[in-house]
Order: C-alpha cells, then structure tokens, then sequence
C-alpha cells in the first residue's frame, strides 16, 4: 500500500481499537482487590524441571535496592532475572548480597552477550564474573542475550562453552534470549539445532492474531503478525521452557491510570494475557517499586484472562499502538534503501520515552552504528506505510534519532 493506504489503516486500527473499548464488556471479576499479593502458581520450566513463580522478578533496573529483593522473596516470587549488563553489574550484585542464605530457595538467571567471534574462554570469564557478583557457585539458567543475529548461534564457541560450564557444575542450564527484527531466524536456528533449554522472548498481546481479531472481524491486512506463536509451539513440541519478556508493551503505566477500576489494572490485564497463551510457562517483569510488586502479582495465578481485561488491552492499543514497534516482526527492514534498521531504532526510542529510560535508550541506540540519521534529511520516506501494524515510521525515527543521538 502507499501512504494514503496506510494512514487509512493505522485510522481503522485506532478507531477499532476505540470501539472495542466500548463493546459493554463485563466488568472486572478476579481477586485481586480482595486477597493480600502474592505468587499463587509456580510453573514447570519445561525439560529444566525448575519450578519457578509464574511471574519472575526482572533485575534490569535494579542497583542497590536490597529491600525490594527481599520484598519480592517473601511475597513467593522465587525466579529472579538479571544479566551482566544491567546496571554495569549492580544488578547482579544487588541480587548476591539480597538472595544471600537463600540460594537453594530462588531460580537465579543471568545473561552474556556472546558474539559471533567470541571464544570460549572469554565467556567463561564472563560467567565467572557473574558468579562472584551473585555470590553463589552456580547459575540455574544462562542465556546468550540479546540474541538478534543467526551468526552468534553459529559460533561453535558458545556450546563448547556452555558444555564445559555444566561439566563444571558453574551453569545448569543454557537459554537464548531475543527481542529484536531477527528473533525468528534466530529460534528457529536454536530449535534446529538443540541449542537452548530455555527460551527468553518478547512477547505480548499486541503481537497476538487473536487480539485484534476480536476488533477487526477478519480484515486481511492485520492478518500479517509474526511468526511467533509458530516458534514458541514447536518450543513447547520439544519441551524447551518458555520465559516471555516485554509483556508491557512498552509499559506506558500511567496513560491507564484513569481506565482502570474495580481493583483491575492494565499490568494484570496484560499479564494474564500472556499466561493463558499455549505456549509461555512464565513471565519476567521489570519491579522498581514494592508497591509495583504488590499490583503485578495481583495477576499470578491466573490461566484465564479476567472479565474486563480486553476492555483495558484495547483502549491502551488506541492510545499507544500507533508509535510502539511489534518485537520479531521486522516487516518494514526492506522499506528503506539506506538500510536504517528501523525494529531497532524504535525499541531504542521505546526504552527512552516509553520506560522512561533514556539512558538505555541511548546504549542501545549507540550500539546501531548511525541508526536513523539518515532520516533526519530523508525526502523519500519509503517507509511510510510498510508497517502492517500501522505503526507510523516517517514520523517517529528522525526526532528519535535527534533524542537518542544526543
């Protein structure tokens, strides 16, 4: 389609989206406004055989704050997730000193970025690292995070690696994680080649065919989604555990503060979303707050979403869905003829105004060589309506670039 197609698109879209919000949905009917927060099911993490809560801790804001940690242990979570990377190492280290006494209580996951020319020894270096900021022997799950190029899961290195580490009892499982344009290609080269015990991906109701079925009664053109849920049940086939990330879609809490009643929120909505799906075992969120605890967890426990859930996806889809990138989807990579890899540039752009993190937008963003630069002087603007979704990309990659480059 050309612009004026897709601006038309991206207009149904919203108004669909508008019209479900009004479809006299039931009212909120979970528990979560009468029952004290706390985990109330614990999953199977496929052929791990970890038990671990149904929603998990994320560390990747965590620096310092032992008592949220603890917080989070004594209302039942027990699969905290952190990575190398977050917080330059704080993440973990936090962690180490909060789970100290407890180890054998709690599913502790981290992440290295191994690269495509990485060796071996350079990654268990890497572990060892981690093990002494966690302060514990072992690590249940280690992911290659990150992972958005086939080329890192090629590298004969990182099995080498990660067979020595379990032979050294450092690691017990291995997991390969992904957000970006490319997650497909790269689950599909781990599914075939035996390579993960765990999956970690992003994944959420906005890149859900049923979600918008139920507000487009069948329009071709959003029937173009991800290959996704493909992936995640040939997973499942092969009882690989399923972790998924990035359930928020992009998190924008406070836009539905005003929406949200009845002991209802969007996080619960969203969560419960997640974990009805066939294919997720668990799920792991970003805590910044005890507070933020307490309402997430209000969603555990759940198989089903609750009545009133929808009427919530769907208005945050009218107010959001227009600037937030689908993770995996990457249809729009050949729209631009200086290669601008828009997928990145926008999760960039999300971090930074959606998370409110500009920081780690502008790490992520540097890591893109020139990114959107180009865009600053484009005149073409091909990419204008190459987004299924009917994300706008001509009008969101040049002022994020102008944000993140700075």
């Amino acid at each position: 389609m050309g612009g004026s197609g897709a601006i038309d698109r991206r207009e149904f879209i919203r108004r669909s989206a508008l019209a479900g919000v009004g479809l006299g949905l039931a009212p909120f009917s979970g528990r979560a406004e009468t029952q004290a927060p706390g985990v109330r099911r614990h999953a199977l993490l496929g052929r791990t055989g970890l038990r671990v809560s149904d929603i998990g801790f994320g560390g990747s804001r965590l620096d310092g704050d032992e008592d949220l940690v603890r917080h989070a242990l004594d209302r039942g979570i027990t699969h905290f997730d952190t990575a190398e990377s977050y917080r330059d190492g704080q993440s973990e280290e936090t962690l180490g000193r909060a789970l100290e006494g407890v180890r054998d209580r709690v599913v502790i996951a981290s992440k290295v970025g191994a690269g495509a020319a990485d060796k071996r020894d350079e990654m268990m270096r890497a572990l060892e690292g981690s093990l002494r900021r966690l302060r514990t022997d072992r690590i249940d799950v280690y992911f290659n995070h990150a992972v958005n190029d086939v080329k890192r899961l090629q590298n004969p290195e990182w099995p080498e690696f990660t067979q020595r580490a379990r032979e050294q009892g450092k690691i017990r499982f291995t997991g390969v994680s992904g957000h970006g344009g490319h997650l497909v290609q790269c689950l599909e080269y781990a599914l075939d080649h035996d390579l993960a015990d765990v999956f970690l991906v992003a994944h959420n109701f906005g890149q859900d065919p049923k979600f918008y079925e139920r507000l487009t009664k069948g329009f071709d053109f959003v029937a173009v989604q991800p290959e996704l849920p493909r992936l995640l049940a040939r997973a499942k086939e092969k009882n690989i555990g399923v972790v998924a990330m990035k359930t928020l879609r992009g998190a924008r809490l406070n836009d539905m503060r005003p929406y949200e009643s009845g002991g209802a929120t969007f996080a619960q909505a969203a969560f419960r979303w997640v974990l009805a799906g066939a294919h997720v075992d668990a799920l792991v969120v970003t805590m910044k707050s005890e507070e933020m605890v307490d309402e997430y967890l209000g969603a555990s426990g759940y198989t089903a979403p609750a009545g009133g859930d929808l009427a919530l996806l769907t208005r945050y889809e009218a107010l959001n869905g227009s600037t937030q990138c689908r993770y995996g989807c990457d249809a729009c990579a050949a729209s631009c003829p200086a290669g601008v890899p828009i997928a990145e540039v926008l999760r960039a752009r999300m971090y930074a105004r959606d998370y409110d993190d500009l920081e780690l937008g502008r790490r992520d963003y540097a890591k893109l060589g020139s990114g959107a630069a180009h865009c600053v002087g484009c005149g073409v603007r091909s990419c204008a309506g190459a987004c299924p979704h009917g994300v706008a990309i001509e009008k969101l990659t040049a002022p994020a670039h102008r944000l993140l480059a700075g």
